[in-house]
C-alpha cells in the first residue's frame, strides 16, 4: 500500500464531496492533485497541492480553497492536524493510529512490502551486460550488469513482467581475433612453443583452458590446416566456451539472464525482414545526404545511398541503412534486433550501455517508432566507468585477463553483496571509484556496511529480547498484536514515516528507471534507525527493551521488526542478502 496514494484518494474524495455540495464547480481536472512528502517534515507528514492546482478553474484563490479543504480534513479522525502554508499548500499530520497501521502492514507483508501493481503486468525487456564473448567479465562490465539487474528487480517489484536479455556479438572481427588466439593457444596445448602472443591477438591466459578443451575434443585436426578451414569451427567452439565462462562469472554476483540472443542469428534471419518492413511502410528511398555538419571534407562527394526516413520520427536527418558498396550499414543489425524485440511482444525496451555509446538512442528510437507505429518505447540508461583502487592507489593489471581486473577477482576479494550494493551508490552516468579497501571498511562512511549494520543491529535486539523474555514469540503475527499506541516519540515516528514511503519510492524509482534510488533510500532509513538507536543510549525511555514493561518492549520489537523487514525488502530488490550479524 502506498500511503501517499491512499491520502491522495482521500483528498480527492473530499474535493468530489465539495463538488457534489456545489462548493466547487463540476468538471475539475483532479489528475494534477498530488499528496507527497513535504520538503521539511517539521511542517507535517504530508502535503497536497490541491488548492494551488484547482483554484483558478474553481474560481477561488488558493488560500480560500485551501482553508475549505483544511476544515474538511480536520474533521477526519485519521488526520491529527492540517494547515495552509505559503501560496496554498496544505500540510497535514496523521494520527498515531495511522503509523500503527503502517507497522502492521509491514509485518503482514514481509519483504513483499512495497510490491506494487503499477506496471499492470506490462512486458518490459531489459538488455544489459551484452559484452562480446572475447574475454572474462571485468570491472567495466560489472557496473552495467548490476545496474541492469537491480533495475529489472525494481520493475518486477513495481508490477512489470520483466525479461532479462543478453545480446552478444558473435559475428564481428573481434570474434575472429578470438578464434585466431584460440588456435594459437591450441597449438601451444599440443606442445608447440608459441613464444610471445603477437600484437593484435588477446594476451590473457584465460584462453589456455579453452584451447586445452579444444585439443582434447579435436586432437591435432587443425594443425597445418589453412585458416579458411578452421576459423569458423574454432570460432564457434571459443564463443560457446566464453559464453559459459561469462555466465559463470555473472552467476557469482547473482545475475541470470532469461534470454541470450546472438548477432549472427539476427544478421542471418532478421536483417532482410526488418528492412522489408520499413520498405513496405514507404520509409526507404534512394537519395543523397549533405556532408556532416561542422566538418570540412574537401574530398567529400555526394553519393546515392539507401536511406531510412528516420527524420519522420524526430531524427536530425535520414539514416543510411546500406553503405556505398551496397553492404549493410553498421546500424542495421541493431535496428533488426529491436524489430525482433517488438516482434516478440515488447512494447517497452530498456538498454544498459556504457557512456561511450552516446547517440545510440537517437539512432535506434526512430526505427522502434517506425516498427511499432509509435507505440513501443526505447529507453537507454548509460553508465560511467569504474576505476579500481586499493588503499587509494590505482589497480589495473591482471595476469588472467592480460590487462584488466576480472569480475571474478573482484568478487573473490570483497564478496558479491558488496559489489552489487556499492555499484548502486552513485547515479549511473557518474564516474565511480571502487576502492577494495574502502568498500569493506566497517565505518559509517561506507554505505554498504552502514545499511547492513542497521539490519544486523535489529537482529541483535531480537537476540537480547529472547534472553530477557524467555519463550517470547517474535513472529510478525505475534508482534502485530502489540499495543502500537506505545510508539509515539517523534524519533520513532520519523523512522516509521520513512518506512511508509518505501512503496512510493519503489513506484517513483521504477517510473524514472533510476534503481540507484533504492540504495539512497536504504541509506536514509539506516541513518534514521542508527540515530534512534544512539538516542536510546542517552535516554533510557527510548531503549528497545524494558524488563519491567513487556508491553512497551513488544511494541518496540514490532517497530524493530518492521525496520529489518523494510531493509530486507530493499536489499532483495538489489539482490543483496541481508546479514544478521556483523563480523570483523
Amino acid at each position: 500500500m502506498n500511503i501517499f496514494k491512499v491520502y491522495q484518494d482521500k483528498v480527492i474524495d473530499i474535493l468530489e464531496g465539495m463538488t457534489a455540495a456545489n462548493d466547487l464547480p463540476a468538471g475539475l481536472d483532479m489528475s494534477r492533485v498530488k499528496v507527497e512528502p513535504p520538503k521539511d517534515f517539521a511542517h507535517g507528514d504530508m502535503a497536497t497541492n490541491a488548492a494551488m492546482v484547482l483554484a483558478k478553474n474553481a474560481g477561488k484563490n488558493p488560500k480560500q480553497l485551501g482553508e475549505a479543504l483544511v476544515a474538511k480534513m480536520k474533521a477526519m479522525p485519521e488526520i491529527k492536524e492540517a494547515s495552509i502554508a505559503g501560496p496554498g499548500f496544505v500540510n497535514f499530520r496523521l494520527a498515531e493510529t495511522e503509523w500503527a497501521g503502517v507497522m502492521r502492514e509491514i509485518l503482514a507483508a514481509g519483504v513483499a512490502y512495497g510490491d506494487s501493481k503499477m506496471g499492470r503486468g506490462e512486458k518490459v525487456n531489459i538488455e544489459y551486460v551484452s559484452a562480446n564473448p572475447t574475454g572474462p567479465m571485468h570491472a567495466g562490465h560489472m557496473r552495467g550488469a548490476v545496474i541492469g539487474d537491480v533495475l529489472a528487480g525494481l520493475l518486477q517489484k513495481a508490477g512489470y513482467d520483466v525479461t532479462r536479455e543478453y545480446y552478444f556479438n558473435d559475428a564481428g572481427t573481434q570474434v575472429d581475433v578470438l578464434a585466431r588466439t584460440t588456435h594459437l593457444r591450441y597449438r601451444e596445448a599440443l606442445g608447440e612453443n608459441i613464444g610471445e602472443v603477437p600484437e593484435g591477438l588477446y594476451p590473457g591466459e584465460y584462453l589456455k583452458d579453452v584451447a586445452r578443451a579444444l585439443a582434447k575434443r579435436d586432437g591435432d585436426k587443425w594443425i597445418g590446416k589453412p585458416e579458411s578451414e578452421w576459423i569458423a569451427p574454432i570460432r564457434d567452439f571459443a564463443v560457446q566456451a566464453m559464453m559459459k565462462m561469462i555466465k559463470e562469472d555473472l552467476n557469482l554476483i547473482g545475475i541470470r539472464h532469461d534470454v541470450f540472443t546472438n548477432e549472427r542469428e539476427i544478421v542471418e534471419n532478421m536483417l532482410d525482414t526488418a528492412f522489408k518492413k520499413l520498405d513496405e511502410r514507404g520509409l526507404i528511398y534512394q537519395g543523397t545526404l549533405p556532408p556532416p555538419k561542422g566538418k570540412e571534407m574537401e574530398d567529400w562527394e555526394p553519393a546515392e545511398l539507401t536511406l531510412f526516413r528516420s527524420s519522420n520520427f524526430g531524427d536530425a536527418s535520414d539514416r543510411p541503412l546500406k553503405k556505398r558498396d551496397g553492404t549493410w550499414a553498421y546500424i542495421m543489425p541493431d535496428i533488426a534486433y529491436h524489430y525482433d524485440k517488438i516482434r516478440r511482444g515488447y512494447g517497452w525496451m530498456i538498454n544498459l550501455l556504457g557512456k561511450d555509446h552516446g547517440g545510440y538512442t537517437d539512432r535506434i528510437r526512430p526505427a522502434v517508432a517506425a516498427f511499432s507505429d509509435g507505440k513501443a518505447k526505447l529507453d537507454v540508461v548509460y553508465n560511467g566507468m569504474v576505476k579500481l583502487f586499493k588503499n587509494g592507489e590505482p589497480v589495473k593489471l591482471s595476469k588472467r585477463s592480460g590487462n584488466i581486473i576480472t569480475l571474478r577477482e573482484i568478487v573473490e576479494e570483497v564478496g558479491p553483496g558488496v559489489v552489487r550494493f556499492y555499484m548502486m551508490t552513485r547515479t549511473p552516468e557518474s564516474e565511480m571509484e571502487f576502492d577494495f579497501t574502502k568498500v569493506i571498511e566497517q565505518s559509517k562512511d561506507n554505505p554498504v556496511f552502514y545499511v547492513q549494520y542497521a539490519h544486523a543491529r535489529c537482529y541483535s535486539v531480537f537476540r537480547n529480547a529472547r534472553e530477557m523474555f524467555p519463550g517470547i514469540d517474535l513472529s510478525p503475527t505475534a508482534l502485530a498484536k502489540a499495543d502500537m499506541s506505545r510508539i509515539k516519540s517523534e524519533d520513532e515516528i520519523e523512522v516509521i514515516r520513512l518506512m511508509s514511503s518505501w512503496p512510493r519510492q519503489v513506484e517513483a524509482a521504477a517510473e524514472a528507471h533510476e534503481a540507484h534510488r533504492v540504495a539512497f533510500y536504504l541509506h536514509d532509513l539506516a541513518s534514521a534507525f542508527h540515530g534512534f538507536w544512539n538516542k536510546g543510549r542517552e535516554d533510557g525511555n527510548l531503549r528497545f527493551l524494558h524488563e519491567n514493561d513487556k508491553e512497551l518492549s513488544l511494541a518496540r520489537l514490532a517497530f524493530v521488526k518492521a525496520v529489518a523487514t523494510v531493509i530486507a525488502s530493499g536489499l532483495a530488490v538489489m539482490g543483496v542478502e541481508p546479514v544478521e550479524e556483523m563480523h570483523g
